[in-house]
């Protein structure tokens, strides 16, 4: 089996110009958009290429843009025939995972993504809620924090030992950024649509569990490691209720990084738009080799450094 880890990036690393290196040089990104604008009904390519960023940001766009990118990456990785032992995302990068590990066609992948975009977006336009990562502090720290503020706030991105994402209603996220500040922390607001993975999405949750009830998901013919279990998911008999708990749990990134390390996986690489996930490998793990490919410079150094 194959040591590779391939990681698919997150919301919130999207960029006007992403994928068209890709797109340019290999037929397998040329089908990933062409099946992508078939299932959205919109020129998805034209956004993700052209902008503008307000268009991209949106999250019913920002979500099938960054698969699309990381399928593209996915499509150069196979022809140039690197393979993968095990997948993971960091909460939309999940969908991606499930397309490489053949839980889902690239069709329904996209076909479910739209579903979850749609759902999200209309959840974060009639709440009001903010993200902010913590730097510099431990998990049990940013928690004891939390829990002492007076409103809703909770940890909701386990991302590395020392980056931890807080969510929720706007003035408790502030009440808690003035005391990380004091504790001399640093803290980085996100620019996201609302408080994501937060009971916030409780309604997005349950609209696209009814919006997804009937899609057909396959068992992996790789591991697929869960932000929601930070370890191997075994069970896929129901991927509905897993994945619309999934938008209302916390991602536990971390305990995934340290059991595929355990698992023996070396090599990790992150297939999308920026390099986040490669930096909290770097963050979290020692002794292993990691890369990144989101245009043809990053993949020919990621090729250089698999097949050293």
């Amino acid at each position: 089996m194959s040591k590779n880890v391939f990681m698919f990036s997150g919301q919130g690393s999207q960029y006007v110009g992403m994928a068209k290196e890709l797109y340019e040089n290999f037929d397998g990104a040329k089908k990933v958009f062409a099946v992508a604008n078939e299932v959205l009904g919109y020129d998805l390519a034209k956004i993700v290429f052209e902008g503008p960023d307000t268009e991209l940001n949106k999250t019913a766009v920002s979500q099938p843009a960054i698969m699309a990118t990381s399928l593209c990456a996915l499509e150069a990785m196979k022809a140039n025939g690197i393979e993968c032992g095990a997948v993971a995302g960091h909460s939309l990068g999940e969908y991606a995972a499930m397309v490489c590990s053949g839980m889902l066609s690239i069709k329904d992948g996209f076909r479910v993504i739209k579903a979850r975009g749609d759902a999200m977006q209309k959840a974060a336009e009639s709440s009001y809620g903010a993200m902010c990562a913590i730097i510099g502090l431990s998990a049990s720290e940013v928690e004891e924090v939390c829990q002492t503020i007076d409103g809703y706030v909770v940890p909701v991105n386990y991302n590395s030992t020392i980056q931890t994402v807080i969510a929720g209603e706007i003035d408790a996220v502030d009440k808690a950024i003035e005391v990380f500040t004091e504790k001399k922390a640093r803290a980085m607001k996100l620019n996201v649509a609302s408080a994501f993975h937060s009971r916030l999405m409780q309604p997005a949750a349950n609209e696209f569990k009814e919006a997804i009830k009937d899609v057909e998901f396959k068992a992996p013919i790789v591991d697929f490691y869960s932000n929601v279990l930070g370890e191997k998911l075994t069970d896929f008999s129901n991927m509905s209720e897993i994945l619309a708990k999934h938008i209302v749990s916390p991602v536990k990134f971390t305990s995934e990084l340290e059991a595929l390390k355990k698992a023996g996986f070396d090599t990790f690489i992150e297939l999308g738009p920026n390099k986040v996930l490669t930096g909290l490998v770097r963050k979290t793990l020692s002794d292993v080799e990691f890369a990144n490919v989101e245009n043809m410079k990053t993949l020919e150094k990621a090729l250089e450094k698999i097949n050293a």
